[in-house]
């Protein structure tokens, strides 16, 4: 009687202590070596030790279990919802981006009996309102749903991602397509408020499939399929095979010698495909990196018949080098059209365009670059301190140049809709960063027009450049 008085004493003391421990991890291990003193000091024979372990060892499991089902919620950088093994989560995902875009272009320039307009307006504008949310499944299933408001409440993205294998993954839906490194890096991300004239014949979010991966540190690849018709639209003409095939590989070639301090990028990307010309489209036109004037616009091409054939053919190089706070990057591409039986639209049978940009970055509060790059691409500034209003702390700042050029074939005829043949932007950007989610800018644009016969034709006016100062307020999570 006095022995079962005492286990049940004992029972009692320690499943206290037991349910003291459940609530503390630290003190439920030491539950467990108080159990094992007691024995070692014949306080407790082996068997009453093993029932009471015995006991321990079912809270073990019922608080194991209970922990397994928990949800965890994070605010950090958004709202993030994450299963307690992190196999499963979903995050609210969304950007705001506010500008102001004032142009020398003035209500005196405007021909306003013969043809005045809007062009050039100083305007506010909402760039981008995007919302959504991403995340992963069971591990191996990452997902991402996102419309952009600013665009009539469009579809943005929408796909599933399948992930077995880091070197061998799967994605199925509208997404954005193998491209150039421009374009690969998110509007939240890229250096300046606007992408280069390089830019507007890329591929961007296309309805396809591919298959992509990381195979070796410092090295990834991508091969993708899609409509070839550019974001939200399907294949609408059977005449015409308009599936687009696309190829990107990467390589940072400092990660791969094992310096973490560096970036040495470079890429190759090409993308091939057949146009319809149902609606005689072939997807390229170009604005200035102001967004004022349209210089080119190659999508209506007269004399062309619904069953002509225009292949398209999309080749791309790029490079970047980054070391500490500063970087240099750089890009080459060419869209070549080759039109069959395309009667008299073009003197002769082909249209080739070439761009390239430079730029220079530096990070004057010092962040390295390395810590940014990601997958062939760059990802988003941490400042090493938030802005603090009291004067303590002053975020992260960047200042940048960028020098970019477009060139069109001069010996494709301008049927009256194709317009300007060259053109370059100097681009000088200043950047702060408060924190991670938040990006104030500031941008002055020079874009110089160089047409072989006249000059741009602005609101009624001839003109041979603009000139822009733009800002944005930019919220991100």
């Amino acid at each position: 009687m006095q022995t079962t008085n005492k286990i049940r004493g004992i029972i009692a003391a320690v499943s206290g202590a037991i349910l003291f421990g459940t609530a503390i991890p630290a003190m439920a291990d030491a539950t467990d070596d108080i159990i094992q003193a007691l024995i070692g000091k014949g306080v407790l024979t082996e068997e009453e030790g093993a029932l009471l372990m015995k006991g321990r060892a079912g809270e073990k499991e019922v608080a194991a279990a209970k922990k397994k089902d928990e949800v965890k919620v994070s605010l950090k950088d958004g709202v993030k919802f994450e299963s307690a093994d992190k196999e499963t989560s979903i995050k609210l995902i969304g950007r705001v981006q506010g500008d102001y875009r004032n142009f020398d272009h003035s209500e005196s320039d405007a021909d306003l009996i013969n043809g005045g307009g809007a062009t050039g307006s100083d305007t506010f504008d909402m760039r981008r309102a995007r919302l959504g949310f991403e995340g992963t499944f069971k591990k191996y299933y990452q997902f991402k749903v996102q419309s952009d408001m600013a665009a009539a409440n469009k579809l943005d993205e929408a796909y599933l991602n399948i992930a077995w294998w880091k070197p061998v993954q799967f994605r199925f839906g509208q997404f954005k397509m193998p491209a150039m490194l421009e374009e690969m890096t998110s509007s939240n991300n890229i250096d300046f408020m606007e992408r280069t004239m390089a830019n507007g014949g890329v591929a961007g979010k296309e309805r396809g499939a591919m298959v992509h991966g990381a195979p070796l540190p410092g090295m990834t690849y991508a091969l993708a399929f899609s409509t070839g018709e550019g974001q939200n639209n399907a294949e609408d003409d059977i005449r015409v095979d308009g599936i687009d095939t696309l190829a990107r590989v990467t390589a940072n070639f400092a990660e791969m010698m094992g310096n973490k301090d560096m970036v040495l990028h470079a890429g190759l990307m090409y993308s091939t495909t057949d146009l319809d010309q149902a609606n005689t489209s072939i997807g390229y036109d170009a604005s200035t990196e102001g967004k004022g004037v349209k210089f080119f616009d190659a999508k209506t091409i007269a004399g062309i018949a619904n069953d002509t054939e225009v292949e398209r053919d999309r080749t791309g190089v790029e490079g970047a080098v980054a070391y500490g706070p500063f970087k240099v990057q750089a890009e080459w591409s060419k869209v070549g059209y080759d039109f069959d039986g395309a009667g008299t639209a073009a003197a002769d049978d082909s249209l080739d365009i070439d761009t390239w940009y430079a730029q220079a970055i530096w990070n004057i509060t010092g962040e390295p670059w390395a810590k940014m790059y990601k997958g062939g691409a760059w990802s988003g500034m941490k400042p090493s301190k938030d802005f603090n209003p009291d004067g303590s702390a002053w975020g992260a700042w960047q200042v940048g140049i960028r020098y970019s050029k477009f060139d069109a074939d001069e010996g494709f005829a301008d049927t009256g809709s194709v317009g300007f043949l060259e053109a370059d932007a100097w681009t000088l950007g200043l950047n702060f960063y408060p924190n991670a989610n938040t990006r104030i800018m500031l941008n002055y644009v020079r874009s110089n027009f160089e047409e072989h016969d006249s000059d741009v034709t602005v609101n009624g006016r001839a003109v041979d450049d603009e000139r822009a100062l733009m800002t944005r307020v930019q919220w991100a999570f």
